[in-house]
């Protein structure tokens, strides 16, 4: 059985100051044989200004999931991730921390920040592709999302 979100286009925020990083998610992502786009962007300033379309992102679109990485210049994910939750027009859009931090402090902080999942990245280059695999089946194919969180 196919998922309709499995049949529609994905827009994916990448939030990821790691060219590496960048690279490994990306493919794993095109492994998964989906329609996603993925936009990148490397600090948490322009983050915020992407999913609020200010330049020079006025054209962006609307992601339907957004990987954070908490360790960010400019503007940490932690507060990328507060501002986000706080926004009604971005706060029902899912965010994913993935980050190497596993200290329990950054756990705790991202959840009370209302993250919807904290994923560790693996230092193993097969274990972070199936793990930024499983990432997108489970919130792009699995879950239910609301059809237009514009109105949420």
């Amino acid at each position: 059985m196919v998922s309709s979100l499995s049949l529609k286009h994905i827009e994916i925020l990448l939030v990821e100051d790691s060219p590496t990083d960048v690279l490994i998610t990306k493919d794993a992502l095109a492994e998964a044989r989906m329609l996603n786009t993925i936009s990148v962007v490397d600090d948490g300033v322009e983050a915020l200004a992407f999913l609020r379309k200010q330049a020079p992102y006025a054209d962006a679109r609307r992601p339907d999931l957004i990987l954070l990485d908490l360790n960010l210049p400019r503007k940490s994910g932690r507060e990328v991730l507060a501002e986000i939750k706080v926004d009604p027009a971005l706060k029902y859009i899912p965010v994913v921390v993935l980050t190497t931090s596993q200290a329990e402090e950054d756990v705790w902080m991202a959840y009370e920040l209302h993250a919807n999942s904290y994923v560790v990245k693996p230092l193993d280059l097969a274990a972070f592709v199936q793990t930024v695999q499983s990432i997108r089946h489970y919130w792009l194919s699995v879950v239910t999302l609301p059809a237009d969180a514009d109105n949420g």
